[in-house]
């Protein structure tokens, strides 16, 4: 079963999947991989809606792996996908307040997030506020990850 990480930009996603399993499945990069271009690319080009349905076909298969899966952080947007998470049994939920989680995103000069550049700090908040539940919905354990280092993370996980 796969171990499937959740959460908002700059919850750490990523990185705790690296440290949980070297060979760690991370869904955008698999989606850009199969798309032939950047996430943003394709949203700008072909749509929300027809990402949404990408997105759910590689959700799906990678629900059928063994592997520790890092998501996006709109992965829970479509109910398809919730769906789909609610049938995989280990769903970790890497939670944190939005001041936190945006001062990291703003800190992060490598990864520049379409999201982040082209919304108001206000704007972003609402879109977090309305994620919260959604993640909950899903997760089968939830981590405040607001104070922890990733070693600790990945030390809770383990």
């Amino acid at each position: 079963m796969a171990k499937v990480l959740l959460g908002f930009m700059g919850a750490g996603k990523s990185t705790i999947a690296r440290g949980l399993d070297p060979d760690y499945l991370d869904m955008d990069a698999l989606i850009e991989k199969r798309l032939g271009m950047s996430i943003a690319e394709f949203f700008a080009e072909k749509g929300e809606e027809a990402f949404r349905q990408i997105e759910s076909e590689v959700l799906a298969d990678l629900l059928q792996r063994d592997q520790v899966v890092s998501t996006g952080g709109g992965v829970v947007i479509s109910q398809r996908n919730r769906d789909l998470l609610k049938t995989n049994s280990d769903n970790i939920y890497l939670k944190a307040d939005f001041e936190s989680l945006y001062h990291r995103i703003a800190a992060d000069k490598e990864n520049q997030r379409p999201l982040f550049l082209n919304n108001s700090k206000e704007e972003l908040a609402a879109i977090f506020q309305e994620r919260q539940a959604w993640y909950e919905e899903v997760a089968s354990r939830v981590l405040d990850v607001t104070e922890l280092s990733p070693e600790e993370i990945i030390e809770e996980l383990r």
